[in-house]
């Protein structure tokens, strides 16, 4: 249409006439559409190469294109649409374009009068004030602010103009000199010819695309920027009306009309620009206040109709035209009063016909317009079916018309990904603002009394009913059961309702279906609604954020809808993050209270099946299911029960509290629960009162299964282990029982227990009840003595044993028959351990005979007979026995754990069993590398244990299923003989034994594997609280021999035997840490007069020996695969760099010891065998590297074997270990440098003899190769230059003889020269 044109014409001159360079520019203009097609594209390019003519003749630049055009021949169809568009919108532009033109001449004469500056206009010749048409292209600026100060300028400079036009006699007169050719009948007579173009002009304005793209090309560069015309002139538009009172409301409307007429030449982009045109113009009028005034001014005025059928008609030419066309009537009838919508806006011609069919057509704008105008007025008739009759929140939401407006809703889902604002309306009258956020009106956590007192209030029931009622019906019955879109409107909008919804409505919005919803979308990334819902639960955990009434409420409802798995089928970690942001104690303690009722509660479970997979949560650990017989016992409702479970003791594992007191009460809470549902049942109903703890204990009306059961006793075991290693380095020796969990749990145990209508889950038989009553009866004396003590080790040794006679009580309710024999031998250790004190003995313990075994020895076996079958909570407690007592470990029970450590996974075919362990620590030395016995790795069932201790660097593992073998008929329980110590040598006999009876051998290979781990835990404990110690050398067995220097060499035995960690990767890397860094990498190691050279000699000649033992492959491989062969050499280097690290520790132990020179000088001897062998034998891989190392760290050795190393340099049978060798003699020359000059000197002095003996030798056999040569060049270099240091280099001049100097002269030239002359 012409309008653009012109708009682009009027802008390119005000670019012309405000340019300071006052070069010739030209401005080409196009339109950028908002959504440009191919053709558009082309036809904007072609545009590039039109040039416009003159500012002055504006006829001529709309027709001089075309008839340039005209003559190209032949023309092809694109460029003759284009002549059409062309000469059509000539012909449009009628007579607006006679107003451009004239304002154009008259800034053009108002220039060449010098009267006025360029850019602006005085219609009057002087008789009215100056109007700047520059604002006009501020006021397509894409600065907002810039466009702001353009609109108040245009208003302000017109209003001026207006006042002036007004106050003149003769009107005529301006309008003669303004030569302004506007139509007569405009109804703009009383405006100043200024006003009416600009009037014009702005109508025009608002027909421009959004974003109108200018290209000025100054001195053959074009220059693009973008501008925002609509807006800016719609806003000018609103000023001026609003400003100047003589311009007509008809008036405006009529122009509205004939200047953005759509007519039937016009297509696509046209079309939409003259539509949006109209409706930013009667966006403009509305906001400007004029038809306010207008109804003010005359309550009878027809234009309200008119202008409200206007905006009906073009609404219901184009759906994107129909939510802005009602936005702009809703700003008039919120400046109407209630008469004006009555008299005008109702009674609007279409507007009552637009509305009855809203429903039918899905109109969801038609709908907003009714609620809007239902809320400034009570008119009930005049809606017909859009709104119920009469008018009620209860009836807005009743079933019938939700599902009557349904249709409306669903199609709002046009002006996404915006959400309509038919919702926020909707809502209001749903979650009214006075109620928001109830919940919290009394801070952060809500009681439940508080929820029963706002639930007894009729209007909040029928809140919740209308809620309930909105969601059923529209949320689950029409958005989510349909489209992609609709599926997303349906999360938006109840994102909508979060602001204002109070908590106790959570699991409103929460239903089944929307859980369901959000899993069946969260569980594939590859859906188009993924990103939707990832929002959606950012959006929710937000919400939550500040409020944990909030967030138990979506905990529970994500959990109960999904059968505890929301997070294993989403795949994220939505619930373990909002469990474990819990921070306050009340919070906590409303989540436990609401995982309690959930899990008595069977109405609670979901009433429809899910239908996603019975996968368990692996991605979080609170709240998972561990892959264990219950999970296969378990059936899909209990599913949800075992969630509640698993994530009780989490709470409080997440919790970070400041004080105690506050955590201990959370842990109370979860302990009774555990112990209720997993220890006892009732015989009289589902609830039972204990006067005593002044509480009401449940169970659920159905019996819980056993595999549930099993669970509680787990999870209370782990509780009861956190709290244990929670309580720090000394919480004990207070003696409160206030804040002891393991006091109070022994005491919440005995009350139920002593109730008649309670009993244990499990019946017990005989042997396991006595040893029950045992343990509670050895737990309270001991809790007693622990008040009573005056030391911090006491109180924490009866500690310790306090938590493993509790865990040891849970094991045997969870384990009948297994344990009631460990336990009763713990027992008797207790009353051993502190006999002095005033614990009572059992009548049937025999007296202890002289050939009783220590007690420390009875301890280390009953735990080691523990450990195989032991669970995570279990070895943890004893761990911390261990850890309290290790102290005092005897040798003989040092060397039981080490024996297990050595024995062997797969024995060899040809072992010796009465081989002792000397052999086969000699063994080590003739030992073969093995290939890999299997490429898999070892069957080992690890389990996701994340409790175990931070010493224990291994996975924790499930509970060993083999049974404890029968006790030998002398056994009893009141005494032990010696078969008593040998329990766990029984253990693995009978590990092998059904290693035999089981297909591969993979459950007896894995249980012994795990016991290994768990021994090599406590040897690393040991090392940690005894690091270097050695034992007393008064004592009479083993005297002087540390027990650290044993542990290292069994631990290294075990580690190079490769029967030992057969098929077992994992228990390889332990030992090989534990040797490095508990040992020769710690900064305590045994030194002193406790330590045996005895000890060490065989060690440190084994090591060397291993140190330079080759690299074998096994005889039978004859063709080894690649990843075999890989293994054996890595496996080789890795022993290889243990027995070198093993040397420089044994070395500096001895070097911190005060030994004799002739235990010294035995030390020596081994490694001068060793470098015989060396030089003598091809089969030595010993590196020059490792022995230089050697003296460098220890310079007395290579002082001592100095001599040596000079005679078999001089004698070496290899020339390649001689040249090698040089580097020896060089490193121990250097080391002596260092030292004082008269000990250096007599050290070199005493060995020039036979320097000049090995530098003869050398000289006069020289090597062939050019490196060694070069080899032995560098190395008499470095002697001559110490010699000459010293001034000893006559004595070995005189020592090289008459042959020896002319073998050095004709080799080393002026090197030997240089030493002679300074004889």
């Amino acid at each position: 249409m012409g309008s653009k044109k012109r708009e682009s014409s009027s802008k390119q001159e005000s670019a012309l006439e405000n340019g300071e360079d006052k070069q010739k520019l030209n401005v080409i203009s196009e339109n950028a559409d908002v959504e440009p097609s191919k053709k558009r594209m082309k036809k904007e390019k072609k545009k590039k190469d039109i040039e416009l003519p003159e500012v002055e003749n504006v006829n001529d630049a709309h027709a001089t294109p075309a008839s340039s055009n005209a003559h190209r021949a032949p023309l092809n169809s694109m460029e003759r649409k284009k002549h059409r568009k062309l000469k059509d919108k000539v012909r449009h532009s009628g007579e607006g374009q006679k107003i451009d033109s004239g304002a154009e001449k008259m800034e053009v004469e108002s220039k060449n009068d010098g009267n006025e500056s360029g850019g602006t206009s005085s219609s009057g010749g002087g008789l009215l004030p100056k109007f700047h048409i520059g604002v006009f292209k501020e006021l397509a600026a894409v600065d907002a602010s810039v466009r702001e100060a353009a609109a108040k300028t245009l208003a302000v400079e017109l209003r001026q103009v207006q006042n002036a036009y007004d106050k003149l006699e003769n009107k005529d007169e301006v309008e003669d000199k303004s030569k302004l050719e506007a139509e007569k009948d405009d109804g703009l007579n009383n405006c100043a010819p200024s006003v009416r173009y600009a009037v014009r002009r702005l109508i025009r304005g608002v027909s421009s695309s959004r974003e109108v793209r200018f290209l000025i090309s100054i001195a053959d560069e074009f220059i693009e920027f973008y501008a925002c015309a609509r807006q800016g002139f719609a806003l000018g538009l609103t000023m001026l009306v609003a400003t100047v009172r003589s311009i007509k409301l008809e008036s405006l409307l009529k122009l509205i009309t004939s200047l953005l007429e759509v007519s039937s030449s016009m297509k696509g982009q046209e079309v939409k620009d003259c539509l949006l045109g109209r409706l930013f113009a009667y966006g403009a009028l509305a906001r400007s206040g004029k038809l306010t005034e207008e109804w003010k001014s005359d309550n009878n005025c027809v234009l309200i109709k008119e202008f409200t059928k206007c905006l009906i008609d073009l609404a219901a030419k184009k759906r994107y035209l129909q939510e802005p066309a009602v936005a702009i009537l809703l700003e008039i009838v919120g400046k109407l009063p209630e008469e004006a919508l009555l008299e005008h806006i109702l009674e609007a011609s279409g507007l009552q016909e637009w509305l009855e069919g809203a429903t039918e057509a899905g109109n969801p704008d038609a709908l907003l317009l009714a609620l809007k105008i239902q809320e400034k007025v009570s008119i009930d008739h005049k809606f017909n079916k859009l709104l119920p009759s009469p008018f009620s929140k209860s009836a807005l939401f009743a079933a019938d018309y939700l599902s009557t407006i349904s249709s409306c809703l669903k199609e709002s889902t046009f002006c996404q990904p915006r959400v309509h604002s038919v919702w926020p309306v909707l809502i209001s009258y749903l979650l009214p603002d006075v109620i928001q956020d109830a919940d919290s009106a009394s801070g952060p956590i809500s009681s439940k009394k508080h929820k029963k007192s706002r639930k007894s209030s009729s209007a909040d029931e029928d809140m919740e009913k209308n809620l309930v009622s909105f969601c059923e019906i529209i949320i689950q019955g029409s958005l989510l059961t349909s489209s992609h879109d609709r599926k997303k409107l349906a999360l938006d909008v109840l994102l909508l309702l979060l602001p204002k919804l109070p908590a106790s409505y959570v699991h409103v919005i929460l239903s089944y279906k929307v859980v369901q919803g959000l899993m069946d979308i969260l569980s594939t990334k590859d859906s188009w609604l993924y990103k939707v819902a990832q929002h959606f639960l950012k959006e929710l955990s937000e919400w939550v954020v500040n409020d944990d009434t909030r967030r138990v409420e979506v905990i529970m409802a994500l959990q109960k809808h999904s059968n505890g798995k929301f997070d294993c089928i989403t795949r994220s970690k939505t619930v373990k993050g909002l469990m474990s942001d819990f921070k306050t104690e009340p919070g906590c303690i409303l989540f436990i209270e609401s995982l309690v009722t959930m899990f008595l509660d069977e109405d609670q479970s979901s009433e429809e099946p899910s239908d996603q997979s019975q996968t368990t949560d692996d991605n979080s650990e609170i709240g998972s299911i561990e892959d264990k017989d219950a999970a296969g016992t378990l059936g899909t409702a209990e599913f949800l029960k075992s969630w509640v479970v698993e994530s009780l003791p989490a709470v409080q594992k997440h919790l970070k509290l400041e004080q105690e007191a506050a955590k201990f009460r959370v842990e109370k809470e979860v302990l009774k629960f555990l112990a209720v549902q997993g220890l006892f049942s009732s015989s009289l109903g589902t609830e039972v009162t204990s006067f005593e703890l002044q509480e009401t204990f449940r169970w659920p009306k159905s019996a819980i299964p056993s595999a549930l059961s099993h669970m509680c006793i787990e999870q209370l075991q782990l509780l009861l282990s956190n709290a244990q290693k929670g309580e720090g380095p000394h919480a004990v020796a207070s003696g409160v029982e206030a804040k002891d969990l393991g006091s109070y749990f022994m005491r919440f145990l005995g009350i139920l227990y002593n109730i008649p209508s309670v009993s244990l889950s499990r019946a017990l038989n005989s042997d396991d009840e006595k040893a029950f009553k045992k343990l509670q009866a050895m737990e309270s004396q001991l809790s007693k003595e622990e008040r009573k003590c005056s030391t911090t080790s006491d109180a924490s040794k009866i500690h310790a044993l306090r938590y493993l006679l509790i865990q040891l009580l849970l094991q045997i309710i969870l384990r009948p028959g297994e344990f009631f024999e460990a336990a009763s031998e713990v027992v008797m250790c207790c009353k051993k351990a502190f006999a002095s004190s005033d614990l009572e003995s059992s009548g049937e313990d025999e007296p202890e005979e002289d050939g009783a075994p220590e007690l420390m020895d009875v301890l280390v076996d009953t735990m080691l007979s523990l450990l195989p079958q032991s669970s995570a909570p279990l070895r943890s407690a004893i761990e911390q026995v261990f850890k309290c007592f290790c102290k005092d470990i005897t040798d003989d029970g040092l060397h039981r754990m080490l024996r297990v450590v050595k024995k062997d996974l797969k024995p060899a075919r040809h072992h010796n069993s009465d081989s002792d362990d000397d052999d086969a620590e000699d063994d080590l030395l003739g030992l073969e590398e093995a290939e890999e016995s299997d490429e898999a790795e070892t069957g080992e069932t690890a389990d996701s244990d994340q409790q175990t201790d931070e010493s224990e660097a291994v996975v924790g593992v499930d509970a060993v299923t083999a049974e404890l073998p029968d006790a030998s008929d002398d056994e009893s329980d009141e005494g032990m003989d010696d078969d008593a110590m040998f329990r766990m040598d029984t253990y693995l006999a009978r590990i092998f034994r059904e290693k035999k009876n089981q297909a591969g051998g993979e459950t007896a290979h894995s249980q012994l594997v795990l016991f290994k781990l768990r021994v090599l835990s406590l040897l690393e404990l040991y090392l940690h609280e005894n690091p270097g110690k050695s034992k007393s050398p008064l004592d009479i067995v083993d005297a002087g021999k540390p027990q650290v220097i044993k542990i290292f060499s069994n631990l290294a035995q075990a580690f190079i035997n490769p029967q030992t960690t057969e098929g077992s990767e994992q228990l390889g890397q332990r030992i090989w840490g534990i040797i490095q860094k508990k040992i020769l990498k710690a900064k305590e190691y045994p030194k002193g007069e406790t330590v045996s050279v005895a000890i060490l000699e065989p060690l440190l000649e084994k090591y060397l020996k291993l140190a330079a033992k080759p690299f074998k492959r096994k005889k039978s491989a004859s063709n080894p695969s690649k990843k075999k062969q890989s293994a054996s050499w890595s496996r080789h280097r890795l022993i290889n760099s243990l027995a070198r690290s093993s040397t420089f520790w044994i070395l500096k132990i001895i070097d911190a010891s005060n030994f004799s020179e002739f235990e010294l000088q035995k030390v020596c001897d081994i490694l001068q065998h060793i470098l015989v062998d060396y030089f003598d034998s091809k089969k030595s891989q010993m590196k020059c590297e490792f022995l230089k190392e050697i003296f460098r760290r220890r310079p007395w050795i290579g002082k001592q074997l100095f001599g040596f190393l000079l005679e078999k340099c001089s004698c070496a049978k290899s020339q390649f270990r001689q040249v090698e060798a040089l580097d020896l003699v060089t490193e121990v020359l250097k080391s002596h440098s260092s030292a004082t000059e008269k000990t250096s000197e007599q050290f070199l002095k005493s060995h020039v003899p036979k320097l000049s003996n090995l530098i003869k030798h050398l000289v006069t056999n020289m090597p062939d190769k050019q490196a060694r040569r070069a080899g032995v060049r560098k190395f008499c270099g470095k002697v001559f230059q110490m010699l000459a240091t010293f001034k000893l280099s006559s004595s070995f001049v005189d020592a090289l003889e008459e042959d020896g100097c002319a073998a050095c002269q004709s080799q080393l030239g002026d090197t030997y020269l240089a030493l002679k002359k300074q004889v």
